[in-house]
Parts: C-alpha cells; structure tokens; sequence
C-alpha cells in the first residue's frame, strides 16, 4: 500500500459527529447503521484500497479515529449484514458504498452500476477552512423579497459577458455580468435548483440525456461538481463559498432547493449506492406488507423515512451545514408534504436555532395520499402558492375564472394562509417555474410539446391554462405577436402587484422559449439555456420597472393583510372599484361577464400607528379585448405605469376618466 495509508492507525474514536472530520491531528469516521453486523472503512491511495473494521459501535454509530490522516484522504464503506428483503434488509457486502455525511464526492458514477472500486463513488476528507472575509447573513425582510428561480448552468452558460472558462459555472453564477443583470432588475434572492450532488437516471443516460434539473439527489452535504469550474485548482467547495460570498457583497441571497424527499437509489431495482447498503430498513419507508417494496409519495421509486429520528438528524444536520458552513440563506423544499408524514420534521425545524433565522419554502405536495397540504405549514414556512399561478393564468388566458378569483389572488390569499399570526408572505406567488411553460411559451402553445423527452409526449402538465394567442407556436402575425406581448406583461404586473412574495422565473424576462416544452427536466442544451444575444431588451426593462414600483411603494409588499378597516388617517386599506365609479358591489363579484376592476390600496400603518406613505395607489385591470373606461375616485392620479405601452413608465396626469387598453394593467398614484 501507499507510503501514507500504511502510516495510519485506526483508534476507537467516538460516535459523534457524523461522517468524516478532521481536527488537525487525524480524522474521526463516525457512521449510522442500525441493522449492520459489521462495517469496513475502506481508504483509497494510488489506485489502491485498504479497508479497516470499525471494531467500535456506540448507539448505533460505527467509528474509529484515523490518527494522521488528512484532507484529501479518499474513503468509502463496506456494510455486511443479512440479505433479506423481505424483512427490509438489502446489506451486500461487495458494493462500496458513499457516506451519507460526505461533504465532496470524487468520482463518476457510470451505468451500469459496477462494484469495480474504480467505477464507484467515494468520499473525499475536506477541510472546512474559508476566508469569508466579514460576509455575514443578509436576512433580508420576507416583505421586500423578490425571488429569482436559477438554474446554474443555464442562466450563464450562453452569456457572452462571462468568461468562457465560468460560464455555467458556480463562479459564472456570480460573474460581475450576471450580478449586474439580478441587480438591474431588483431581485433579492436567487432560489436555485438542486446543487446536492446527484445522478443522472439509468434510462436517461442510455438515451443519450441527463437529470438537467437535478432532482435525483445522493449526497446531500456535498456540492454537485459538475457545475464547478475548479479555476486555478479551486475546489468545488471553495468555488461555492466564493460565489455566496460574491453574491452576499451584491445584496442578493441564496435559496436552495433541496430534495429530502427520495434519492438516486429509486425502487427495488435501482443500484446500491448508500443509504439501501448501509442501513436500508431504517433510510426509507416500506410498507407495512411489504418489506421488499418501497413506499413511492414521490413518483421517484422511494421515500426517505423522516419518521427514524437518525434520518431526522441527517436532514437537520445537512439543514444546519449548509446556513452554518455554506452561508445560505435559506431552502425550497421539494415535495415538501413527503416530509412532514408520520415525522417530527416540523417541530424539529421550530425549535432549531439555526434554521429559525433562514428562510424557508414549502412546495406543500407529494403524489401520495391526502398530498395537497397548501395552506397546512406552520408559521415560519412559506409556500408555493399553485392557486395564485392557475387563477391569474386562467384569469388572462382561459377566461376560466372571474374578478373574484383574482382579487383573492392580488390580496395574498388569505382564505388559504391567513391563521396562527401568518402574514402574506406566508405565499411564494409565481405565473411560471421550471416545471412548465417558460412565460412566453404560455401565450404561444395551446398544448404540450415534449416529443424530444422520449416519452411519446406522454409527461408533463396537460392542465397548463395557456393560450396560443391565435397561433401555435412561433408566429409572424402583427395580431399575434400584439396580444401575446401584452398578456406577457400583464401576467408579469399581476405577480408583481400582488400582495405576497413574488417569484421569477430567470428568462421570461428575456423571452425564453422552450419550443412548447413543458418538462425540460432532461434537456441540457439550447432548449433550456438561456439565449442572452437574443434577449427581449424591451421586456427586461419592463421587469426591471415593475420590481422598481414594488420597491417604490410598501403598499404592493403590505406585512399586514387587507381588512377593508381604515388606517391612522381613516383610509380603508383596500377598496375594490368597478369601472362604473364605485366600490364593488356583490353582484359585481359574482358577475360570470365582468372582465374589470380596480384595487385601491391605501398606505400601510406602521408600529407606531402612523401611516408610513401617503400616496393611494390604484392598480386598474382590464382582461377584455377592447378598451374600458374607469371613472377614478375623486383627486388628482398619476399614471405610473401601463403594461401595453411602448413606454410603460412615463409618468403622465389623468383626468376624471381613465382608458384602459385591452389586455393591461394600469398603476396610478393619487396626488
């Protein structure tokens, strides 16, 4: 063996903290098997192995302490126990497998699954050490909060202001090009897709495509190396940091996506990996009839098993690495209804001191029984909000639904979130996300197009609320082209007026399309990067201005929820006006024809029962597809924005009487 491997003496060591740690002087391997009957600590040097039993075993956890060892050590675990699916137990002693707890991953899995040491993944000792150089937590108000949904790659791979070497990149994530972009249209956060190391599907490999979006995790304290670009033989850890860091010194925070609720290893006839070698009967969930099957609330062939308190910890352990060590800001939480069954998940995030100060974002559903549990988090919790995307989108597109629906929409949704001292940021509002139509595919395809996914276009949504404008797909028609603009920015106002958090998909500013697919999860090529030399320069301006507006007036990010009860000054804090020159009456909400209204909101009071602003705003809406003429309330209004104009911002006087072009939303200011 290697002159360094030969040197090392293993020692008893202790059951805490999980994984592999480094103090200075040698590593401590700690692992959790409930199940094992022994366990080998195998060390890579050279092309060559040498495993060592962890002869110690206290409360379950397996260690030793490798005195001498160092940073850049290599290891990976041989897990012997009872082959015995039917009792839930699946130990093969021949597989290597990786440590739940390892903070790098080296190696590329390759299909077929090997167990050839050289075709398997290991571990890599790390060594935690980062000038962060004052950096510390924005902590940026939920209220004031514009989210930006990024995929890594994508976003700056095609970006001519990126060096060629970053782009797609961790450190291209944050080149000076991109953080002028987020900083030019005001958003506050980047919520990115899954950066927990991940594998690409059997299937999809043999097909000649990947896992683009990455929602097939393995290892969920190590950072996914693909996306890294190691300039100057940085690591894939270091090149994370630097860019929080760099995004940290821009004001702009940075949200995970994070997938608890199942791994790469799928069903029963997935391969070995980890978590199924080490410890299968306590990582996942099995039904209760049968052991040798896995429970699927997930549609991805398993279900991790929050409910055992050591797969509790990892989550909370991983949570607590990634705000503590990484810096982050916060989690969306993929399927986050799978992580709340049977588990003491919730009330372990409350009490965590941690993770209370860190934004958190629910998607409240899973495929599994009783799985829609919009409105069922706790305070604390944000939520994407699903009925904001499909009541505005049918509102605009479909007719489908009327004023009502979309009023309750504007004003945060309280019939879902408004309980147990919730604001209306307790709602993440969204027109559009990875999973879906890019924005400008809305209103250009009627139906699916995902023929190039392999699968007969039979996945993705076929409930997408979308409207073609006239014409399937690309179009050259004046008339087309006319409608489909302005119901891109008419959407776009709606989000941004809405009371609640306000999401973005990165490129439907810029135009993105995706030819009509709405499921984009396994194409890593131009379909899904964004295309930068052919931006809309037009509608990033646009956007940029609505967010400006929501900065400009706290009326559109209210912390409290609209009452129709008066303010310091005896202002009611919303009215809801109808184009005939009064407040909506009853009748007027339950109109099936009226496709018309206006939202008044008044300043806000702040805590010492003063009004903090007092301009009245009055955002006016107009879905129809001829002009309608509002009668304003008495005073003198400003127009501050129209989403159908060429020049949406120009600030101009309105009289008495307010035209409102088809398709669009106006923003006035009184006085």
């Amino acid at each position: 063996m290697g002159p360094v491997i030969d040197g090392l003496c293993l020692q008893a060591g202790r059951p805490w903290p999980l994984g592999a740690h480094w103090d200075g002087r040698g590593v401590n391997f700690a692992l959790f098997s409930a199940h094992a009957e022994a366990v080998e600590l195998c060390l890579f040097e050279g092309g060559q192995m040498r495993a060592l039993h962890l002869e110690q075993c206290t409360d379950q956890v397996w260690h030793g302490y490798l005195a001498g060892a160092a940073p850049g050590l290599c290891y990976a675990y041989r897990v012997h126990g009872p082959s015995a699916p039917d009792r839930g137990h699946r130990f093969d002693a021949r597989h290597l497998l990786l440590d739940p707890y390892a903070r790098e991953v080296v190696g590329r899995f390759s299909w077929p699954a090997q167990d050839d040491p050289a075709h398997r993944l290991k571990a890599c000792v790390v060594d935690e050490h980062f000038d962060w150089g004052g950096d510390a937590p924005l902590a940026v108000p939920w209220a004031d909060t514009v989210l930006y949904e990024v995929h890594v790659k994508g976003i700056s791979c095609q970006h001519p202001g990126v060096p060629e070497a970053l782009r797609g990149t961790y450190a291209g994530l944050a080149a000076p090009a991109m953080i002028e972009h987020y900083r030019r249209l005001g958003v506050t956060a980047l919520s990115l897709l899954p950066v927990h190391h991940f594998l690409d599907e059997q299937r999809l490999v043999n097909e000649g495509r990947v896992n683009y979006w990455g929602y097939n995790s393995l290892a969920f304290f190590a950072p996914e190396p693909r996306y890294a670009a190691r300039i100057g033989g940085q690591s894939v850890i270091a090149e994370f940091k630097t860019m929080v860091r760099a995004l940290h010194a821009a004001g702009i925070e940075v949200i995970l996506d994070v997938v608890f609720n199942h791994t790469a290893e799928t069903d029963e006839a997935g391969p070995t990996l980890s978590f199924r070698g080490i410890d299968n009967l306590s990582y996942y969930r099995l039904p209760a009839g049968n052991l040798a099957s896995y429970e699927n609330f997930t549609g991805c062939g398993n279900t991790l098993n929050l409910a055992n308190a050591r797969v509790l910890q990892m989550v909370m352990d991983s949570l607590r690495y990634w705000v503590e060590v990484m810096h982050v800001d916060g989690f969306r939480f993929d399927l986050a209804a799978t992580l709340t069954r049977d588990s003491a998940f919730l009330a372990a995030k409350r009490q965590d001191p941690v993770l209370q100060r860190v934004k958190l974002i629910a998607e409240p559903w899973d495929v599994g029984p009783d799985g829609y549990h919009l409105g069922r988090f706790l305070p604390g919790w944000s939520e994407w909000n699903d009925r904001f995307r499909d009541d505005v989108r049918a509102f605009w597109l479909t007719g489908g639904v009327g004023v009502a629906a979309l009023a309750q929409r504007l004003a945060g949704s309280s019939e879902v979130f408004r309980f147990a001292g919730r604001a209306p940021q307790a709602g993440v509002n969204f027109i559009t996300a990875h999973d879906g139509f890019t924005l400008r595919d809305l209103v250009s395809y009627q139906e699916k197009h995902n023929e190039l996914n392999g699968e007969g276009n039979r996945d993705g949504h076929s409930h997408n609320l979308s409207w073609n404008c006239g014409e399937e797909g690309e179009s050259r028609d004046p008339a087309v082209l006319e409608r489909r603009r302005r119901l891109q920015r008419a959407l776009l106002t709606t989000l941004l007026i809405s009371q609640g958090v306000p999401m973005l998909q990165s490129g439907d500013e810029i135009g993105r399309t995706q030819a009509g697919n709405n499921n984009a999860y396994c194409q890593d090529n131009a379909m899904t990067w964004l295309d930068w030399r052919s931006a809309d320069a037009d509608l990033v301006a646009f956007v940029a201005g609505l967010i400006g507006l929501r900065q400009r007036f706290r009326q559109l990010r209210r912390r409290r929820w609209l009452t129709g009860e008066g303010n310091a000054e005896g202002q009611p804090d919303v009215v809801w006006w109808h184009p005939a020159g009064r407040p909506m009456r009853v009748a007027d909400w339950q109109s099936g024809k009226l496709g018309a209204l206006g939202l008044q909101l008044a300043p806000e009071t702040s805590t010492d029962g003063q009004a903090d602003d007092h301009r009245i705003l009055l955002c006016l809406i107009n879905r129809d597809e001829i002009p309608v003429s509002f009668l304003l309330p008495a005073g003198v209004w400003w127009q501050v924005c129209d989403s159908s104009a060429q020049s949406p911002f120009a600030a101009c006087q309105r009289e008495r009487t307010s035209t409102l072009p088809a398709r669009s939303v106006q923003i006035l200011c009184l006085g």
